[in-house]
């Protein structure tokens, strides 16, 4: 081979090298290359501390490839997991001191959650009952005071509570029932054909015991009423005789009105 023609081999030799070698850095620089993760590995962002950390692994336990990256939870940390593919995202959220006042009680407690709102819930208040000045949404800073009150919601479950309670009640044979007046009456005993032939009330229903005829000027026709020995009753009936605080109790049989007879009972309003 003479001279110049191995010069000119050399030459394009050398071309062909130097082409290689840029095209390898290029792919360098710019994070490309020919190879790949193998099937069971995955590309893994741990967002931390206010950097990023890169790595790849075949690790599918979070905790295990945060150990692995040189990240060390502590108490109360907290992280998020997001998996996209191949591609594979762990935030970590540091605890930090907060406090907590309510009903004149504070109380100091280490949180990763990220909002007043979950704080909140971390710490077992049900975020219908209370509020806060600073908003439920609110971002956790470290030392926040969160000031926690009762909300208008519960504020006014408690007040139909209460006046529950103060609500005066009678125990019956369908259980302890609020009344909102009680009398003293005389009562009497009728049977249903008594008022009417066809034994129809002053209100159209059928007389039958669990029926008592009042004055409506004393007791509302329609209202509900308690009678010890008789039961709960509605008051549907009136009768010529039954005048101010008197009451005729519907009976079945005419054994049962003679031996009632005529005597002073309770007569308790439900409400």
């Amino acid at each position: 081979m003479s001279l110049t023609k191995l010069f000119i081999f050399n030459h394009k030799e050398r071309k062909v090298m130097l082409c290689v070698m840029l095209t390898a850095m290029m792919l360098i620089s710019t994070g490309f290359t020919t190879t790949s993760l193998p099937e069971d590995w995955h590309q893994v962002s741990i967002i931390v501390d206010g950097k990023t950390i890169k790595t790849n692994t075949n690790h599918t336990n979070p905790a295990f490839v945060l150990g692995l990256a040189g990240v060390k939870l502590r108490a109360n940390d907290e992280y998020h997991l997001e998996k996209d593919g191949k591609n594979t995202k762990i935030t970590v959220y540091r605890a930090v001191p907060i406090t907590v006042s309510y009903n004149g009680q504070q109380k100091a407690v280490m949180t990763s959650k990220q909002t007043v709102g979950d704080a909140l819930i971390e710490l077992g208040y049900n975020l219908e009952d209370v509020e806060t000045p600073l908003g439920l949404d609110a971002k956790i800073q470290e030392n926040l005071d969160i000031v926690v009150t009762d909300s208008a919601k519960k504020l006014a479950a408690l007040q139909r509570m209460r006046e529950e309670q103060m609500r005066p009640k009678v125990e019956t044979e369908q259980g302890v029932l609020n009344y909102s007046a009680v009398y003293t009456m005389e009562a009497t005993a009728y049977l249903p054909t008594d008022g009417s032939a066809t034994g129809t009330t002053a209100t159209g229903i059928p007389a039958q015991r669990g029926v008592v005829a009042v004055d409506p000027n004393v007791i509302p026709l329609g209202s509900k009423v308690y009678i010890p020995g008789y039961g709960v009753a509605i008051a549907a009936d009136t009768g010529g005789a039954i005048r101010g605080q008197k009451v005729d109790l519907c009976m079945e049989t005419y054994g049962e009105c003679m031996n009632f007879g005529r005597r002073d009972i309770e007569v308790y309003v439900l409400s």
